[in-house]
């Protein structure tokens, strides 16, 4: 018998045992977040440099690629050093801070995925209103609603999660700390006041779910109605990539969390949750780059700008370096 506030400490579970495989995952982890931090990073700053992206979608674009950095660098960076030293182990304040900060940029990351539905529904379905509905300030409106909502949704479950004694020791079967592995280690009488909770998130996300769905079918029924078939395609490019994300993350988080017991196993719970967790951050900005020729058009001017830069610094540098005459300098 454990008693909560004995435990100084959680022990995660490792992804291998043996040294190779721990550098393997160490290298494999390593090479996820640099193309999330690339990746995100390059879709922040050309959004933020490039005056022509300074409209609604790019800047929820800018929101969900700040989000996706917070995510995956909250997780991902203990795993690779626990990897990295053969450990386990994290500090029961880091495994608190750890659970608030991922539920909460995950929640705020699901409530701008509905804000961006939204979007696409009235830049498609209501163009002339486009201007009105979301201006700059109403977008920053909706913006800090979706981060907002998610701050006292993750103190909640937070604060409610590990207000539960821990009776069945301090091993989590996952390889960062989540709700579900902590109340796998709670008292059997005492965690069904943050299921009841988990309930009514799920409710709430169900309905931000159907408010998605509805949305989309009112955009396709709207393009389809398109005479021209270019301009069919100039919709579809813009809502493709959001529906992509949102299905990515739905798809992977619902089966994380809503799959049988009867199938569930370590090794399954680790692949679905590596999946839901760390893949959609790094392929986010891939997914909307792909088809968004105006990003990628942004992004390679700000590529070719800073390259041009970067060879005038150097050629004038360069110019400014004394000549050597092959007169000999006069010696002090």
């Amino acid at each position: 018998m454990f008693n909560g506030s004995s435990i100084t400490q959680f022990l995660l579970l490792a992804f291998a045992d043996k040294r190779e495989l721990q550098l393997l995952h160490f290298c494999l982890f390593l090479g996820i977040y640099l193309a999330a931090l690339l990746g995100n990073g390059l879709i922040i700053t050309t959004i933020a440099c490039d005056h022509h992206l300074h409209t609604p979608m790019y800047f929820f674009l800018l929101n969900l690629s700040l989000l996706d950095l917070g995510s995956i660098s909250t997780i991902v960076p203990k795993s690779m050093t626990n990897s990295l030293w053969d450990t386990r182990a994290i500090s029961y304040l880091g495994c608190a801070a750890q659970l608030f900060l991922f539920f909460f940029l995950i929640s705020a990351e699901y409530f701008l995925l509905t804000v961006m539905a939204y979007d696409r529904y009235v830049a498609i379905c209501k163009p002339l209103h486009h201007g009105t509905l979301l201006g700059s300030r109403a977008c920053v409106h909706m913006a800090a609603a979706a981060w907002g909502t998610g701050f006292p949704y993750a103190l909640l479950h937070t604060a409610n999660t590990f207000s539960l004694p821990l009776c069945q020791g301090n091993v989590l079967d996952q390889f960062f700390c989540e709700i579900p592995q902590i109340l796998k280690i709670s008292c059997s009488h005492s965690y069904l006041r943050e299921v009841g909770l988990l309930v009514v998130s799920g409710c709430l996300a169900f309905g931000c779910f159907v408010f998605i769905v509805v949305s989309y079918v009112q955009i396709f029924r709207a393009v389809l109605r398109i005479p021209s078939e270019q301009g069919q395609h100039k919709a579809f490019s813009t809502c493709l990539p959001h529906l992509a994300v949102v299905s990515l993350f739905l798809s992977t988080a619902m089966f994380a969390y809503l799959k049988p017991p009867s199938i569930s196993s370590p090794s399954l719970d680790l692949v679905v949750s590596v999946l839901y967790s760390v893949v959609p951050p790094a392929v986010n900005p891939l997914i909307y780059s792909m088809r968004n020729q105006e990003l990628k058009d942004a992004l390679w001017k700000l590529i070719s700008g800073c390259y041009s830069e970067a060879i005038n610094f150097l050629s004038s540098s360069a110019k400014q370096l004394p000549c050597n005459s092959g007169q000999a300098q006069p010696v002090f």
